[in-house]
């Protein structure tokens, strides 16, 4: 008896980026027990997501999965790098001191100064689910930092005073609210 086996390859798709503060944004994400299609499916969307809002990084928490996985691309400071995925990424050590002004993807529009080590090393498994470490320099090393801090629930604004985060915490409300409003337009014009 012959059998037909259709197989698919995941086309990524544009995911919405979650705005701070979503409560998501402050939960730990689970370590990927197994590396397959489906992590692999997780990847495609996020380095979608991440290029269709012209960012350097993205966390799987950021479009509301809570597992450790992300993505990195900074070719654009840094031509000699390529675009990687990291899944169960875990800094193994840090060295030096670098101060970064640096945005987020979940809190569009601001940015700020942080305090980052200048290298990173990163111990992780690739989307073959091989263990890879890298060390890492300059915006990648603060990608890195910036990105794992993500998935332990950690943003770029803990890292900066507290008048300065509830600044920003007033403006993304306000943002989120117009959105919103924007959303609800949308809607009843069509559906009119």
């Amino acid at each position: 008896m012959l059998r037909t086996v259709t197989l698919f390859k995941h086309v990524g798709m544009v995911r919405e980026i979650l705005v701070w503060p979503h409560p998501t944004l402050k939960k730990k994400a689970e370590k990927v027990a197994v590396v397959d299609d489906s992590t692999r499916g997780l990847i495609k969307d996020l380095f979608d997501s991440m290029y269709e809002a012209d960012g350097v990084g993205l966390a799987a928490p950021q479009i509301g999965v809570l597992q450790r996985v992300i993505v990195l691309d900074t070719r654009a400071r840094q031509p000699e790098s390529k675009p990687i995925a990291m899944i169960n990424p875990e800094i193994v050590s840090l060295e030096g001191k670098v101060t970064y002004t640096e945005g987020c993807l979940s809190v569009p529009g601001e940015a700020e100064d942080v305090d980052r080590a200048a290298f990173a090393t990163v111990k992780f498994l690739d989307e073959q689910g091989q263990e890879q470490t890298m060390r890492c320099d300059g915006l990648l090393a603060i990608a890195v930092q910036h990105e794992t801090d993500h998935l332990d629930g950690t943003m770029f604004v803990d890292h900066i005073s507290v008048l300065k985060r509830e600044l920003i915490r007033k403006r993304m409300k306000r943002l989120k609210s117009d959105r919103a409003a924007e959303k609800a337009d949308v809607e009843h014009s069509a559906a009119l």
